[in-house]
């Protein structure tokens, strides 16, 4: 009674299971032991070879599928029956010679010791194997995993096609890969993995050297994640488009380069936004500086390929002295980023062996841009809370603004070419007083540029010029509001301080 419990349960979990699986039940002969295998419960839309399905129920595997008796499955059978572990055969091969059935069909199968009998799950793979065969042999497809963990990949027979490579000696790996990429579409493929980075699919057509050819080989590929987002494997799918590569019309061609250029420009936008990030974290609010109430704003361009090379340095002195500075590199991009790291450590490095004048600082900064072949502009000051003044220069860049008691102007501009024309020019400094709450502004140019404007114009100065007239300690917070508005055309970097009491003043 209990087992026919059991059976009844079996069959209709197995009943609603969207696999071919089927509970077996071993049939003892007459010495005991095990001589056939009764099917005990099978899943409902399960059918095998014969079109069966439910109907196999209470029957036994030596009539319906008398080929398999005694053979590895067979075997296979009664040794997870014996020792209580699950197995598996890979590829199980089963064969019949009756009329209107597959003479050779190819199945998965994995074995499960269940309720005192076997619980089998049978996966077809030939037909599936033979469909992606044809698929990719009509497309000219391939298809890849690489595996983050191991290094290791996986190919499908249309990746060695494509590849002209025998099997046998298993897929490329990715040193392999990479030096069969012509150089010139290196940049489209770290676009491809800085877009899979952002969560997206990416899909590029690059060009490969196979043998005495060049392939063009279109990659759709996209990340797969843990749980917590980590990266595990990459899935692509590579088809080999250089037919209708050699086909293609020069309109055809122009826009695909067009394309090739934006990923390759969001790319590099990418990685020289992190760099700028990981180089001058720009701190949240107003920060403390000896005598000083500071505050940095950095705005990326409205456009969203345009990365400049705007930096600032805000850091006190071992004499209690305060050094202030923003600068612009030229050009946008990864270079311009590259660029902006040199000067800002080569300037903390010279400040921490005590070179501190601005007209000095200048004058190595330049020497320097000379050297590595770049420009860029830049302003320096330093600023003695003690005495209350300021002592600064300028390389090519704006003159910081003054907000004083409502009122707010430029402050008079020395001389000073921009970093990397001269390597002789000189860089003079200038010596202004500064008063209890005053407001300095630093600026780049992104703060300025806007089409239809007319340089500074009076906005910013009218800005300023209120924020200095906060009484409350809110100025600075009151300018970074007012002012951030980005540029559509250049990044927009602004150091703003505010000149606090004299201590016994």
């Amino acid at each position: 009674m209990a087992d026919d419990v059991v059976a009844r349960t079996v069959r209709e979990v197995l009943a609603v299971i969207p696999a071919g699986c089927s509970w077996l039940l071993p049939v003892p002969g007459p010495d005991g032991a095990v001589a056939d295998f009764r099917i005990g419960a099978t899943s409902g839309i399960g059918e095998d070879l014969y079109h069966r399905g439910t109907s196999r129920v209470d029957q036994v595997l030596s009539e319906l599928y008398p080929s398999i008796v005694g053979g590895a499955l067979w075997r296979l059978y009664l040794e997870v029956l014996r020792t209580g572990r699950p197995a598996e055969m890979k590829e199980f091969r089963y064969e019949q010679r009756d009329s209107g059935i597959a003479a050779s069909s190819l199945f998965d199968v994995t074995v499960h010791p269940v309720l005192g009998g076997l619980l089998v799950w049978w996966q077809r793979i030939d037909e599936d194997r033979r469909r992606m065969a044809a698929i990719e042999l009509l497309g000219s497809l391939g298809w890849v995993e690489h595996d983050l963990r191991t290094g290791t990949n996986e190919w499908s027979p249309g990746m060695y096609r494509i590849f002209e490579r025998d099997p046998a000696r298993g897929p490329l790996n990715r040193a392999e890969q990479s030096a069969l990429l012509l150089p010139e579409d290196r940049g489209l493929a770290e676009a491809a993995w800085e877009t899979m980075d952002t969560g997206a699919t990416s899909d590029v057509t690059v060009r490969f050297r196979v043998g005495a050819a060049v392939k063009h080989l279109r990659i759709l590929s996209d990340a797969v994640t843990d749980a917590a987002g980590d990266p595990l494997k990459i899935n692509a799918v590579v088809q080999d488009v250089t037919a209708r590569e050699d086909t293609r019309t020069a309109i055809d061609r122009l826009r695909d380069q067009v394309h090739a250029r934006e990923m390759t420009a969001l790319a590099e936008h990418r990685l020289a936004g992190r760099l700028q990030h990981m180089i001058q974290p720009i701190p949240y609010g107003p920060f403390p500086l000896p005598g000083l109430q500071a505050q940095v704003g950095y705005l990326p361009a409205g456009s969203t390929v345009q990365v400049g090379g705007d930096w600032y340095l805000a850091q006190d002195l071992p004499d209690g002295r305060v050094v202030l500075a923003v600068g612009d590199m030229a050009g946008h991009g990864l270079g311009a980023a590259s660029g902006m790291a040199h000067l800002r450590f080569s300037l903390m490095a010279w400040l921490s062996i005590g070179i501190d004048d601005p007209g000095v600082l200048l004058g190595h900064l330049n020497r320097l841009c000379g050297r590595l072949k770049l420009t860029g502009t830049a302003a320096l000051a330093v600023f003695d809370p003690a005495s209350g003044t300021l002592h600064w220069g300028r390389a090519g860049h704006p003159a910081p603004l003054l907000g004083s008691g409502g009122r707010a102007r430029a402050l008079d501009l020395p001389d000073g070419l921009l970093l990397g024309a001269d390597p002789d020019e000189q860089y003079p400094a200038r010596t202004l007083p500064l008063a209890a709450g005053d407001v300095l502004l630093l600026y780049t140019d992104g703060l300025v540029e806007r089409r239809g404007g007319d340089g500074l114009g009076p906005r910013v100065l009218d800005v300023l010029a209120a924020a200095s007239a906060e009484p409350d300690g809110t100025a600075l917070a009151r300018l970074a509001e007012d002012l951030n508005h980005p540029s559509p055309y250049d990044d927009t970097c602004t150091l703003a301080v505010r000149v606090l009491p004299r201590l016994g003043g």
